[in-house]
């Protein structure tokens, strides 16, 4: 029997897919993690915006093209937001949200809809097959934020964390398998809140592991010199810091009600910096959202233009029911658009600015595929790098040549042995 386990989600869903087709191999099934001709569809699906969800929903009959015979299970946030909007499709046989995914294995052959309490404490049964150059490690679950534009702390419930020593036991495992681990969860600044420690001291906890490190999105607010210092002992860490923004007008954070002013934001980036001068910080970015004046949006250009950043994920507004800011008037969708234009440009000029920074300076690849011709992967950095010849799945020092449309151009200096 034929299983494609499908993410339509994060790098959260990315790890629990990983899990189950870990686990479903183990089995015996034949599996594969891409949209092909099945007995058996598992769609992991996402609710972050009102086209996530459209696409999960979507996503049902792009499985029936491909089997119209076949079976589809369908888990995830989507789902557990509005089970219903799934469970009226053809040929989908059960469907549950995001309770007891770690166990779906098992209950593939049931039927119907089952939607579990979200738990209160983290649910270990999940370990990721190695299924391509980067590996994914997830240290914690849920959301405590309830920023008024966000569906997922409904949706994953509240936070918990893994334990130190099933996180190190996973990292162990892996760093002879994979070169590089991201470590990922819903927010994992939250680490161990639950358990009386906190991100500093797991980072304490995996500083033997010998492969690269990178860390998934942080709160601002967990910035601090004991985390840094923490990140600093580490053999190999990927100095790239993943800062969620959402606006540069402190009026305009109250209202999403993120807990930091951009004064705050600021200084943290300026700690970063003193710890990691050649890091990379990186952020999302939402346009248009319905208290936004022009003025605030101009103020937000100003501010993200300040920070530098290397690397920005740009979004338009989208109101999801259940939130608080859905109560507010939208604003209009040709402003929306134009506000998110205008940010993505002045996110590509400060992308190039920073890759430009780093020419004739050695940077230390990851390879992963050919792209346009060239061997392509991501630097510690998490700056994209092309280069002619070379290996997947390599670790090479390259000095980086050029810079074009953000991108930098590289020769290789000499590989490294793990390569």
């Amino acid at each position: 029997m034929k299983v494609v386990v499908y993410n339509l989600g994060c790098k959260v869903n990315k790890y629990e897919c990983d899990s189950l087709l870990k686990t479903l191999k183990e089995r015996g099934y034949e599996v594969s993690e891409d949209l092909v001709y099945a007995d058996l569809y598992v769609l992991n699906t996402c609710a972050v915006t009102n086209e996530a969800e459209r696409k999960s929903r979507q996503c049902v009959s792009r499985c029936l093209k491909l089997n119209p015979n076949a079976k589809v299970v369908v888990c995830g946030c989507a789902s557990q937001n509005n089970p219903q909007q799934f469970a009226t499709k053809d040929n989908v046989t059960y469907v549950i949200g995001n309770a007891q995914k770690g166990k779906l294995a098992d209950k593939l052959q049931e039927s119907g809809i089952l939607l579990d309490p979200l738990p209160r404490e983290y649910e270990d049964d999940f370990s990721a097959e190695v299924v391509r150059t980067r590996a994914y490690v997830k240290i914690q679950d849920g959301c405590d934020n309830y920023c008024s534009y966000c569906l997922i702390p409904y949706v994953r419930g509240r936070s918990r964390s893994r334990s130190i020593e099933s996180v190190v036991e996973e990292c162990k495992n892996l760093e002879s398998k994979s070169k590089e681990i991201t470590i990922t969860g819903i927010d994992i600044s939250s680490y161990g809140k639950n358990m009386d420690c906190d991100l500093a001291t797991l980072i304490d906890a995996l500083c033997d592991i010998d492969c690269r490190i990178r860390l998934g999105s942080l709160e601002v607010n967990v910035i601090d010199d004991k985390l840094l210092t923490a990140l600093k002992r580490l053999k190999k860490f990927c100095p790239q810091f993943h800062l969620s923004l959402q606006s540069g007008e402190d009026s305009v954070l109250k209202k999403m009600n993120r807990h930091y002013t951009t004064d705050e934001y600021f200084a943290k980036v300026q700690l970063i910096r003193k710890y990691f001068p050649d890091c990379a910080i990186t952020t999302d970015l939402i346009c248009g959202f319905p208290t936004e004046s022009d003025e605030n949006f101009e103020s937000t250009l100003k501010f993200i233009d300040k920070v530098g950043f290397a690397q920005m994920h740009v979004f338009g507004y989208s109101p999801r029911a259940g939130t608080v800011a859905v109560r507010y008037k939208l604003l209009p969708q040709d402003v929306v658009k134009d506000r998110v234009n205008r940010a993505i440009k002045v996110a590509e000029q400060n992308r190039q600015k920073y890759v430009e920074s780093f020419v004739g300076k050695t940077l230390q690849l990851l390879t992963e595929d050919t792209e346009q011709g060239y061997m392509c992967g991501y630097s510690a950095q998490y700056i994209k790098c092309y280069i002619e010849g070379g290996k997947s799945d390599c670790l090479y020092d390259v000095e980086v040549v050029k810079a074009i449309d953000g991108i930098a151009y590289c020769k290789i200096n000499n590989m490294d042995k793990m390569g």
